[in-house]
């Protein structure tokens, strides 16, 4: 049986869990929060507040596995309100998503010791710790890497920061410290297995000194996909185009705002993302000039995609980006680079195009190929359902826990 930790969850994770909980593998499931409060008090909380903490609930499949370590995190989430900001600083902060990833990783070493569990499967900067102690105990270890390596993250974002400066404020990679990065090179050391979602995360990792630990690529799964018949979208002479993500650097936004730019009044830009802690003036700038949701539920994120007509997601470092399968289920072509699992996903010109990162003509291009060509967007969006249906959760759920159980089996 596995202790499986992870502190914030996310669609991912979730599903991982719940694969290993369906092959009877998962002894223990130890996160920061699982969201379930009586009607009373969730009507009592700031509604901004309940949003944010609806995310962190579990499938009740999972709550009998679920053990909390709640605090940390909460006073995390309400470091602002509480005006406590300073004590969340990136990494150093003891209410920084960094405290709480070590400080559940040593909750996940200490459990370790009760002698239940065959082995550990943790995450990407949260398994130092619980490595050490399973490796002590003969326990198997199986490590969740869900972005590219960062010996190769930090080759990438440092030339960003040369080359484009005003967003350099957004490149928190750059921030990370020697330590942390020792940390992760750490857990893979310790790693008898390490899972990966796309081809690129795969590759990144050759930049990893002394690493010979066997890697197991299995890609993320799609939401249903809508069926063309139940997607109205009003007539619109212009593109619609469309952002999903985190709104700094690495996910290449200078250059999707350049593209657009180029082409004038041919396309409008919606963009759905959170703005990073540092101030930015160039992302204010460019925000200020096209439609910006800075927050939406994700159901809220599905219908916006199903008014669009193209996903943009010009990333120059990424695990896989989840978003382009929900792009792919509600009938976006899209339009990325090579440093996401974009090439994974799509066969080029068919469900949408890849290029080169950091190119704003190449965007461009690709985009006035959809603005000029309607039968072709037509075309793509159709198939970009059918190739959707190629990707399941339940055939990730499937996938992982079979790796797991025969790694198991090997001890």
């Amino acid at each position: 049986m596995l202790l499986f930790t992870h502190p914030t969850g996310n669609a991912n994770v979730r599903h991982a869990a719940l694969g290993l909980l369906r092959a009877g593998l998962l002894g223990e499931f130890l996160t920061c929060l699982d969201f379930r409060p009586p009607p009373l008090l969730e009507r009592l909380l700031p509604g901004g507040m309940v949003r944010r903490l609806r995310r962190r609930s579990y499938p009740a499949e999972l709550s009998v596995s679920i053990r909390l370590q709640p605090v940390r995190e909460v006073f995390r989430l309400c470091a602002s309100r509480l005006g406590l900001g300073a004590l969340a600083r990136h990494e150093h902060g003891p209410l920084s998503v960094d405290a709480v990833y070590r400080a559940l990783d040593h909750a996940a070493s200490l459990r370790l010791r009760s002698g239940k569990f065959s082995g550990v499967y943790a995450y990407e900067d949260g398994a130092e710790a619980s490595f050490r102690m399973a490796r002590a105990r003969g326990l198997r270890t199986f490590y969740d890497l869900p972005i590219g390596y960062w010996r190769e993250s930090r080759r990438i974002l440092r030339e960003e920061a040369e080359r484009e400066p005003e967003w350099a404020s957004t490149l928190d990679g750059n921030r990370d410290s020697d330590e942390k990065n020792a940390r992760k090179d750490a857990e893979l050391a310790r790693a008898d297995v390490v899972f990966v979602a796309s081809s690129y995360t795969l590759r990144t990792l050759d930049a990893a000194p002394d690493f010979n630990a066997p890697v197991v690529m299995i890609p993320y799964g799609a939401p249903p996909p809508v069926p063309t018949a139940a997607v109205v979208k009003p007539a619109s002479p212009r593109l619609r185009v469309l952002f999903v993500g985190s709104l700094g650097q690495r996910k290449g936004l200078s250059y999707l705002f350049a593209a657009c730019r180029l082409l004038g009044g041919a396309v409008e830009l919606t963009v759905i993302g959170q703005k990073p802690s540092a101030p930015c003036p160039a992302l204010e700038r460019e925000l200020r000039a096209v439609r910006w949701i800075p927050t939406c539920a994700h159901t809220g994120v599905l219908a916006e995609m199903a008014g669009h007509d193209v996903l943009v997601f010009p990333s120059l470092f990424e695990g896989f980006g989840l978003v382009l399968l929900e792009a792919l289920a509600m009938g976006l072509p899209i339009i990325t680079t090579a440093h996401t699992a974009g090439p994974d996903l799509i066969r080029e010109g068919v469900e949408g195009f890849i290029v080169p990162i950091r190119s704003s003509a190449a965007i461009a291009a690709c985009l006035e190929t959809l603005h000029r060509d309607p039968a072709r967007l037509a075309g793509m969006s159709a198939q970009a359902r059918v190739r959707a249906r190629e990707f399941s959760w339940s055939a990730y759920e499937s996938t992982l826990a079979l790796c797991a159980a025969q790694a198991l089996a090997k001890v």
